[in-house]
């Protein structure tokens, strides 16, 4: 890779690890629902915005239901779990727990996508799967229902951002990468405004709390997906994955500094079994013959 593109890599896990540093300071004021509905329609308009400046064409009448189904698959419903685990877990915990995406997208796109499992990346699922438990296993270690939950919540928002890839790569193919950032958060966004106003923040709302609001709407949300999609033209998406692996240094080192959070031997055998997982699956293999169920979906049988 260029320079350019290793520091705009390094660039994105050090924002996306920040991320969780973020949620945990803004639940207890917004609570989970809000964080994530703000931060989504804040980003949403900000890149929409931009893309009316570019003369972008999102086709919107076209395209709003995919747009907003992704938006909830992919944005939504994660910041809500990850917003729920926040009351209970270290940022730090949870941006290792957030490696473990690519191990359930291996699982999902084996099963819908036709993607062979390889030995290689049953290993991989296997060494990760063991880094999620042994992370898990420090965070509860009084075995506290809550703190388990939390660990659920986690792995609910991974397996949701697995399942949005693959759909991606099946139904979403003719989508404006740069539409997809700006209309599905915005849209998912206004779609958590009503649950939201059932569940009304708890406050207080200082500045300090709208400083890192639009920290975690403008630098996590807009400038993180420029960056990824940025990457994702000139690298491909294979080498833009590595960020997954910087992701859980970040997250410690962000949670260490800004919160005070210790890191622990657990955590970091634990994240070095999920980022040895996740290379597995990521680098194990090349991509079969479509199953009979893939084809079958496919129409093909």
């Amino acid at each position: 890779m260029r320079p350019a593109d290793v520091a705009r890599l390094v660039a994105l896990a050090a924002i996306w690890g920040a991320s969780f540093v973020f949620i945990r300071v803004l639940v207890p004021p917004l609570g989970p629902i809000w964080v994530a509905a703000l931060r989504l329609l804040i980003a949403g308009a900000v890149l929409a915005a931009w893309l009316a400046a570019t003369g972008r064409d999102a086709r919107l009448a076209r395209h709003w239901r995919a747009y907003l189904f992704l938006g909830i698959l992919n944005s939504a419903l994660p910041f809500v779990l990850y917003g729920v685990a926040a009351r209970e877990l270290h940022a730090a915990t949870m941006s290792i727990l957030n490696t473990a995406t690519p191990l359930f997208g291996a699982l999902l796109a084996a099963g819908f996508l036709g993607e062979r499992l390889t030995t290689r990346r049953l290993a991989g699922i296997a060494c990760g799967m063991a880094g999620v438990a042994l992370v898990a296993g420090g965070a509860a270690l009084a075995v506290d229902p809550r703190s388990l939950g939390a660990v659920a919540a986690c792995l609910g928002a991974t397996l949701c951002y697995a399942a949005a890839g693959v759909w991606l790569r099946r139904f979403g193919t003719d989508l404006s990468p740069y539409a997809i950032a700006a209309w599905s958060q915005l849209l998912a966004g206004l779609a958590l405004v009503p649950v939201g106003i059932a569940a009304p923040p708890p406050g207080p709302m200082s500045p300090a709390t709208w400083a890192n609001l639009l920290a975690l709407a403008l630098l996590c949300s807009g400038v993180a997906y420029l960056l990824y999609y940025r990457l994702m033209q000139t690298v491909g998406p294979t080498k833009t994955l590595t960020v997954t692996f910087l992701m859980p240094a970040f997250g410690m080192a962000w949670g260490g500094l800004l919160l005070g959070e210790s890191i622990t031997a657990t955590m970091l055998g634990g994240a070095a079994l999920i980022v040895a997982g996740t290379a597995l699956v990521a680098f194990g293999g090349a991509r079969a013959r479509p199953t009979r169920h893939a084809a079958r979906l496919e129409g093909k049988v």
